[in-house]
């Protein structure tokens, strides 16, 4: 692909980004984080630490991404470095754990805030859930796509909600800053972490468009720096907020931190908005995870022998459908377990995060993997302070691994059996040769 046919620019790059990544969690997780951490300079450390680890895994991606430039992310690139076995364990991953478990978190966030608009039970958050994944799974399987116009207004929706928190958390008193509630454990600081990168995901998806982007493949790593001090700057501004209209220990014991926060300054009116757009947003992001997650499992339903049925594609629709059901199917049951647990939302992170540690892990590796298998090959951008940097990532991946399944519940421990229960395809692997794609 020349230059001209790049039609990508820089700004349109960092803005997709960013779209990415500043999800609904960032309404969500702020309470998980402070109620694992004994106060405020904790709490925003630990964000900030967040993005320093962000920005050297951005930096390994960036790396692979001008290297091997039309890959097709993590399950082509895991393919070329392991080979087929490790890839279908990853689109394996991806199809009971990972999108089906962020589809789950991301209708939690919708239903914790939809309640504050129409309460209907006592599980009211996991009723709201099961209804907006059915709802969003029916649309795709119909051939309905929300249109790039209506996505446009709801990460505008997303957007304004940030800044109409913060304007309010300035408006309302201050709360009363609660003393530090004890030392920090090293089970506290893995746990909070978990919630912390899991809110700044998302940009690894982005690496790989350095494919459509203009100017020379190392420009994918001037994006990605410039994407993460965006969304680390919007973070700690948010969590700031948060701590000041709130105090830690009233953070740490809201379910909807930014609808209380409006409640506080501007009364009923404030937080019944604000609820409405973090639910508009929470149902924007799985509208793209409902469309990407199916799409991945087609994919593995043409690698492995006895899934042809995942694969099929309903030309009349213009979807997968086999997969959007399974899909949804997977999800709901997840949204039922939540709805047994003390925190649906947590149970989800618990759930997806051992199974997202593992592959990030594995990715990180595969740089090393590259550089010994071929040291002279052209690479646009390579990682600054090689091996340090890839070591700082993997060594955070492999420590956010270890915390997801020591310091987590029995979601943690189920995922990751089921993660591994993919061994069970490699006998019906069919016998082809697509190492890159």
């Amino acid at each position: 692909m020349n230059a001209s046919a790049k039609p990508l620019a820089g700004i349109d790059a960092v803005a997709i980004v960013v779209g990415i990544v500043v999800g609904a969690g960032i309404f969500r997780t702020p309470p998980l984080v402070a109620a694992n951490l004994p106060g405020e300079p904790a709490i925003l450390g630990v964000w900030i630490a967040g993005a320093l680890l962000s920005l050297a895994g951005a930096l390994c991606y960036a790396e692979l991404a001008s290297t091997f430039p039309a890959t097709g992310g993590e399950y082509s690139l895991l393919r070329r470095a392991y080979g087929k076995r490790i890839a279908v364990l990853y689109g394996w991953s991806r199809l009971l754990v990972i999108q089906t478990g962020s589809l789950a978190l991301l209708a939690y966030v919708y239903g914790d805030y939809a309640t504050r608009l129409l309460a209907l039970g006592p599980n009211s958050a996991a009723l709201h859930a099961a209804i907006a994944i059915s709802a969003i799974t029916a649309i795709h399987w119909t051939g309905l796509r929300m249109g790039a116009r209506a996505q446009r207004w709801l990460t505008a929706l997303e957007i304004a909600g940030l800044g109409l928190l913060v304007l309010a958390a300035l408006w309302a008193e201050p709360a009363a800053t609660a003393p530090a509630a004890g030392p920090l454990e090293s089970s506290s600081i893995g746990l909070a972490l978990v919630f912390v990168l899991l809110t700044y995901g998302g940009w690894n998806e982005a690496a790989y468009l350095s494919a459509e982007l203009e100017g020379p493949p190392a420009r994918i790593a001037r994006v990605l720096v410039s994407s993460i001090a965006v969304i680390a700057g919007a973070y700690l501004l948010v969590n700031y907020a948060l701590i000041r209209a709130l105090g830690t220990n009233g953070l740490a014991a809201s379910d909807a931190p930014a609808a209380d926060v409006l409640q506080a300054a501007w009364g009923p009116g404030g937080a019944l908005l604000i609820s409405l757009m973090v639910a508009a947003a929470a149902l924007a992001s799985a509208h793209g995870t409902i469309l990407t997650g199916a799409r991945s499992a087609h994919a593995l339903g043409q690698d492995v022998r006895g899934m042809g049925w995942l694969a099929r594609w309903d030309a009349e629709r213009h979807s997968p459908s086999n997969a959007l059901l399974l899909q949804g199917g997977i999800a709901l049951l997840l949204v039922a377990a939540g709805a047994m647990a003390r925190d649906g939302f947590q149970l989800a992170v618990e759930y997806t995060a051992p199974a997202f540690w593992f592959f990030f892990l594995a990715v990180g590796v595969s740089l090393f993997v590259f550089r010994a298998r071929q040291p002279h090959m052209v690479r646009p951008f390579t990682v600054p302070l090689y091996p340090l940097v890839p070591a700082i990532f993997c060594a955070s991946c492999t420590y956010l691994l270890y915390s997801s399944l020591a310091y987590t519940g029995i979601g943690a421990l189920f995922s990751a059996g089921l993660m591994l229960s993919g061994v069970l395809l490699f006998p019906f692997l069919r016998a082809d040769d697509r190492d890159a794609r």
